[in-house]
């Protein structure tokens, strides 16, 4: 399984937009990180990405898992984060002249 790494110097934004690109094109998006900065953005760019999705009807979460890793020769512990992709139903359409119901009591 391919990983989006994220660094401590990789920008949120930029991440933001390949995992919300991964999404919309139905690619699984897992990203791997490891320290706390790789963390930190990873974690930015989920909420990011979160944020480019719900206006068009996706929502997105995410679940993080550690994973024993090596990097050159070292064994290092990485985050790995997993992105679950969610569709929003539509609202249903208010009938004509019917008041939005909102929960207040109306007199």
């Amino acid at each position: 399984m391919d990983y989006l790494k994220v660094s401590s110097k990789s920008s949120p934004a930029s991440v933001a937009g390949a995992i919300a690109g991964m999404v919309k094109d139905g690619v699984p998006v897992n990203v791997q990180c490891v320290g706390a900065g790789a963390v930190n953005q990873a974690v930015k760019a989920v909420a990011i990405a979160r944020g480019f999705l719900i206006p068009t009807g996706v929502d997105i979460s995410c679940a993080p898992t550690f994973s024993d890793i090596e990097i050159g020769g070292e064994s290092r512990t990485a985050i790995r984060i997993a992105v679950y992709v969610h569709r929003i139903p539509a609202p249903a359409p208010e009938r004509a002249g019917e008041a939005p119901t909102t929960g207040a009591v109306q007199a």
